[in-house]
């Protein structure tokens, strides 16, 4: 029987499923991207918590019932609005006194200094405390960078599921200038998590996110026209939620970065072949089952010719594989012996 020949449909038929063997692989990157994904939503939800007890200590619940009877009795008064950023800030003082966080404004000299951030719990909001608020519309303020990836990285599984979408597009972009390709998927991932119009599905992830976070004021509509006053240690608790969402979006982007330079060593190796059999034992060393007869029924030369099991080796040495304890006392036996032998 004669060898089939590769081509360029086979080998990204071959490729796609590389690509979904080696993001089901148990790395130390997807172990940390899911530990990261896992404990955000109680992080987030606990930090709420203190959230809504230094808003109330500010505006409490007495005043903004009483500004909702005025609003209901006299038509022209618009004192009350749902929020779900805030901005928090201490008094620093600028000889790092260990009592500063007991302190409140007026108890300050000259010298002190006054440290506060933008916090915003929704879905969409900033990872690095810089209120970016303008007075145009939510879909115009999508260009503002990092605004995308924390929602990208969280809801990953909901956008991979989802036709026409790709949670990744962002990092598989990176190196390159802004594209009509990465726009589409922006659009597809947005629509999708209901950032902008269009969105038919029955759930809006940001919507349900959203309205789990949302509290009553007294004030105009912006939150940089309320600063509220917090302790060091609060302060410090609102800081470490902030970094936690950076933190998940960092955790993504290690484990596709990891994920996309394998693939691009899996794509050279396919490229110099010429022959299906060479890509499945290559797949089969890798320990990648592929058949043979799925990849004809879905649907020459290269640059360098790679032995197939010296290229499983070569992709295996690539991978930040966990490893367990066992394994961790082999391998170190294995050093103690090779350094005894020199």
């Amino acid at each position: 029987m004669s060898r089939i020949r590769l081509n360029q449909e086979i080998r990204n038929k071959i490729a796609s499923r590389w690509r979904v063997h080696i993001e089901n692989e148990d790395t130390q990157e997807r172990e940390t991207f899911m530990e990261k994904r896992e404990g955000f939503k109680p992080l987030q939800d606990k930090t709420w918590k203190l959230a809504e007890k230094c808003v109330r200590r500010h505006y409490p619940i007495e005043d903004v019932n009483t500004c909702y009877d005025l609003q209901r009795k006299y038509p022209n008064v618009d004192t009350v609005n749902t929020d779900s950023c805030f901005h928090f800030g201490y008094m620093q003082k600028k000889d790092g006194d260990v009592n500063d966080k007991d302190m409140t404004s007026d108890q300050n000299d000259e010298n002190d200094k006054y440290v506060s951030k933008h916090f915003d719990f929704r879905l969409n909001g900033e990872i690095d405390g810089t209120d970016r608020q303008t007075n145009q519309d939510e879909e115009s303020n999508w260009g503002r960078p990092n605004h995308r990836g924390f929602a990208y990285a969280y809801f990953r599984d909901e956008l991979k599921a989802s036709e026409g979408c790709n949670p990744d597009i962002d990092i598989e972009m990176s190196d390159k200038q802004s594209n009509p390709h990465q726009q589409k998927f922006q659009d597809a991932n947005d629509r999708k998590l209901g950032f902008i119009s269009g969105n038919r599905d029955l759930v809006s992830y940001a919507k349900a996110w959203d309205s789990d976070y949302e509290l009553d004021l007294i004030g105009r509509e912006y939150c940089r026209d309320r600063q509220i006053e917090v302790n060091k240690d609060e302060f410090a608790i609102f800081m470490t939620w902030q970094q936690a969402k950076g933190q998940l979006q960092m955790a993504h982007y290690k484990w596709i970065d990891s994920v996309l330079k394998q693939m691009k060593f899996v794509k050279g190796v396919l490229k110099g072949y010429k022959y299906l059999d060479e890509a499945l034992e290559f797949a089969k060393e890798s320990d990648l089952t592929i058949d043979e007869a799925e990849i004809l029924r879905c649907n020459s030369s290269g640059l360098m010719i790679y032995n197939p099991k010296n290229a499983a080796q070569m992709l295996k040495s690539m991978k930040n594989k966990n490893q367990s304890r066992e394994q961790k006392i082999l391998a170190r036996e294995q050093y103690e012996r090779r350094e005894a032998q020199k």
